[in-house]
């Protein structure tokens, strides 16, 4: 009798009962809570189950609460029992509409069922962990990220490849990861569309595969690692490439431009190109409407950049005027390097013809180009004659003129006098109209009578601004004489040099 007293007594103590309220450790519950738990020491433990178990609760209450250990939160039944609708409990972390956590290739649509994922349009897949799939991924305008490049990874097994589709993408902070067996991407787009990569890993894949068409292709902080061939980029509105790492265990071809752009941008990052690969290729002649390729480091044992040929390109030279180009290792590009030389043609100066020079004439001479970048010793508008050095630069640009020129009088009538001459440079726009001679590249020789069969040597030297397609001729002419002018002459020797 004396024990259930005690145990009557102890449950008075313990709880309280009033109006419907329950306190625990305590005989004041508070007026507005129906269960009022006071303890410094210990919490409440809320009912832990799987995601699986979470679902089979039958008719679950509206505002049941649950921990769910596989998504790590407190979820609680906003739907009714007949419809239930599990809502992660408000934590630190702000939840948001179209967004879904990938930690297993099941929480991707359609994933593990075959065939074709297609991830859903404006909805932002955030893969946690490391996820193995060999299905293709239909990228339809979606966003792929994770918190931790390293860590958070893509491994795909398929043989085809891994993204495709016609539709924007983003993707950021992951590794994709493949054995040799597929490629990354084939994604072909229309210019309305954006492709999107940051701080990605691409790692051993057969192929990085082809993307085309879009309107903007903007991959930012990429670094291949063995792919066995490298990627594709063709008609692309407009192209950024900014710290791509292409280390020397990838193979192929690791960049190639094909098609049309609007403009390519290719900055800082490095190609390492090992043996039997090429860093770049442009040989399928690319149509690019500005190109800038700067501070990209080239190194390693390969081929650096397979060129450009034909038409517009330069000996030496791996690109055309449509470009700008300073990186290490490769030669430098630009308007403000172009430079140009002529010279008479070895040997030849017995075939070189006398000619009057009585009044202002270009030499004629057989004419040999030198070292050209940006320019050339021909053009439409003189058709006798190679004495021609022509700009093809795409800007407004002033040189230095240096150079020499010999020459002999050939006149032998025995009546010749004194005779002054003057030779010059003249500056002619694309359509072959004369603009003048630039000042200060005039310079004046004087042959005796007849009998003075001296050969003189004078030098060529000034500045002359050229606009894209001018060009300069050299010029000789009669000034004065006293009686019969010695105004025939041949060259022995020609040189000119803008730079």
């Amino acid at each position: 009798m004396m024990k259930i007293l005690l145990s009557i007594l102890l449950i008075i103590v313990s709880f309280s009962f009033g109006f419907s309220q329950v306190g625990i450790n305590t005989t004041d519950p508070d007026a507005s809570a129906a269960l009022d738990i006071v303890n410094d020491e210990r919490g409440v433990l809320i009912p832990r189950m799987t995601t699986a178990q979470k679902n089979a609760i039958v008719e679950p209450a509206h505002s049941l609460l649950v921990y769910d250990t596989d998504l790590e939160g407190y979820y609680f039944n906003q739907g009714t029992p007949t419809t239930p609708n599990w809502v992660l409990l408000l934590t630190d972390v702000k939840t948001r509409d179209n967004y879904v956590i990938v930690k297993s290739v099941e929480d991707f649509p359609g994933g593990g069922q075959g065939g074709t994922i297609t991830l859903d349009e404006n909805t932002l897949y955030e893969v946690n962990g490391t996820i193995t799939l060999s299905q293709s991924i239909d990228v339809n305008g979606a966003y792929l990220i994770g918190k931790d490049t390293n860590e958070d990874v893509l491994n795909y097994t398929g043989n085809s490849a891994l993204f495709t589709g016609s539709a924007n993408a983003s993707f950021r902070n992951i590794t994709f990861n493949n054995s040799n067996s597929g490629s990354l991407f084939n994604l072909t787009a229309s210019s309305t569309n954006s492709l999107i990569a940051q701080s990605v890993v691409v790692n051993g894949f057969s192929s990085v595969g082809i993307v085309g068409g879009y309107g903007l292709v903007f991959f930012n902080v990429v670094q291949y690692i063995a792919n066995s061939d490298g990627i594709t980029y063709t008609d692309i509105g407009n192209l950024l490439l900014n710290n791509m790492g292409w280390q020397p265990s990838n193979g192929g071809s690791y960049e190639t431009f094909t098609g049309t752009f609007g403009f390519i941008q290719k900055v800082s990052g490095f190609t390492t190109v090992g043996s039997g690969a090429t860093g770049l290729d442009v040989s399928s002649n690319p149509t690019v409407s500005n190109g800038t390729l700067k501070s990209v480091v080239f190194s390693g044992t390969g081929d650096y950049v397979d060129s450009y040929t034909g038409t517009g390109t330069y000996t030496g030279f791996n690109f055309t005027n449509d470009w700008a180009v300073d990186c290490i290792g490769i030669p430098r590009e630009d308007d403000d390097n172009a430079s140009g030389n002529i010279y008479i043609t070895r040997n030849s100066t017995t075939t070189n013809p006398s000619f009057s020079i009585a009044s202002a004439t270009p030499i004629n001479a057989s004419i040999d180009p030198g070292q050209m970048f940006r320019f050339s010793n021909s053009t439409s508008t003189v058709t006798v004659g190679n004495n021609v050095l022509k700009y093809e630069g795409k800007e407004t640009r002033t040189f230095s003129i240096s150079g020499n020129l010999s020459y002999q009088s050939t006149n032998t009538s025995n009546s010749g006098v004194e005779t002054v001459h003057v030779f010059f440079i003249r500056r002619f726009d694309s359509s072959g109209t004369d603009l003048g001679v630039p000042l200060g590249t005039e310079v004046y020789s004087e042959v005796g009578a007849d009998g003075d069969e001296l050969v003189r040597a004078i030098p060529l030297g000034g500045k002359v601004t050229l606009d894209p397609g001018d060009y300069v001729r050299i010029y000789g002419q009669f000034i004065s004489a006293t009686g019969t002018a010695r105004n025939n002459i041949r060259v022995y020797s020609v040189s000119l040099t803008l730079e």
